[in-house]
């Protein structure tokens, strides 16, 4: 009788080993160099081999805001790449918290992706700061050349010393500042409190120009317009509109005195546990990203203009950038040093 149960015992347990080894486990197979009638190929199910992946990204502006729509291009070419194993949900209008704190988290792997503002990256990255110095770029394209440059995407790869790694940029336009008094010239400024994304390049720039720097999150900026606590803030068109900015501060002054350009990013923390083929996949769907982004960005600017001209914003056109361009060069020449390669890339780019 023992012997009975020993041997039946035996091939219940062999029979599991088998099934098993035949794919109950959760562990990906590699496909078979024979493919059985009516099956896919195995380069047709190669993308969709290993492990499914969900990822979060966060994003600070609302849903159909450009930015917003370029994450959402980029989680659907990764999922299209992927054959659906690689999911990322884009979580906008600060779901997951304001830029600085997601940041943070980032750094941590506790969020994989984010969308964030060089401006901000700037506390986590110095040579980031560059960007927040006025008037380096001439206008979009200007930008966009330095970019697209080798030295772009050296910037980009920085980001890894800081716990992070560059996908690509997005566009944000030229920033003009904007207040519940009139600005009619730089010397109109003069004691303005002015809301700023918090580095330090942006608080030289506010005391150049004779104001008084007031750093604090993009979503208080409303409230702290609505109650006083900061007279003026600046920011691009559509983030200007989209954030009902105009509805507390109604004068509008084209100054562009920044061009500060997105960034998609991932943690490293997630990065690294990825397999060269989801790294490269993950890459080249954030660069592909870029174009939806960019006429998004195109089509949003002109509506949130002719809709701040609409709902009666008082709009402040400066033919001549030379006196503000004079009164900031201080500034450009107090970092010009630290970030002489960076400045150096953008001039050569401006040819």
């Amino acid at each position: 009788m023992k012997k009975s149960y020993i041997t039946a015992f035996s091939t219940m347990l062999g029979a599991s080993l088998l099934l098993v080894a035949c794919g109950g486990g959760s562990t990906p197979t590699t496909s078979s160099s024979t493919t059985a009638p009516g099956a896919a190929s195995p380069a047709a199910t190669k993308k969709a081999d290993g492990p499914k992946l969900t990822f979060r990204l966060a994003e600070t502006h609302p849903a159909d805001y450009p930015t917003t729509l370029g994450d959402k291009k980029f989680a659907e070419l990764v999922n299209q790449a992927s054959d659906g194993r690689i999911k990322i949900d884009v979580f906008p209008a600060s779901q997951l918290g304001e830029e600085k704190a997601v940041i943070e988290q980032v750094q941590l792997g506790a969020i994989e992706f984010t969308r964030v503002s060089t401006g901000a990256l700037g506390g986590f990255n110095k040579q980031y700061e560059v960007f927040s110095l006025p008037y380096i770029f001439d206008n979009d394209n200007h930008q966009w050349k330095f970019l697209e440059s080798e030295q772009g995407t050296k910037l980009l790869d920085s980001l890894e010393s800081s716990r992070m790694k560059g996908l690509a940029y997005y566009s944000s336009g030229a920033r003009h500042f904007y207040s519940k008094k009139p600005i009619k010239s730089i010397a109109d400024l003069k004691g303005l409190k002015i809301r700023v994304i918090q580095n330090k390049v942006n608080i030289d720039l506010m005391n150049a120009l004779g104001a008084n720097a007031t750093p604090m999150p993009y979503g208080d900026v409303f409230n702290a317009l609505q109650t006083g606590v900061i007279d003026a803030a600046e920011n691009n068109y559509p983030s200007y509109f989209s954030s009902n900015h105009f509805q507390q501060a109604k004068n509008l002054i084209l100054d562009q005195h920044q061009r500060v350009p997105e960034v998609l990013l991932i943690s490293k923390v997630a990065w690294d546990k990825l397999s060269n083929d989801d790294k490269a996949l993950i890459k080249k769907a954030a660069l592909e990203s870029v174009k939806t982004q960019k006429a998004e960005w195109d089509k949003f600017e002109k509506d949130s203009e002719a809709k701040v001209k609409a709902a009666g914003v008082t709009i402040t056109d400066v033919s001549d950038l030379k006196p503000w361009q004079d009164a900031v060069k201080p500034v450009i020449e107090k970092y010009r040093t630290e970030y002489k390669e960076t400045l150096e890339a953008i001039e050569k780019a401006r040819k």
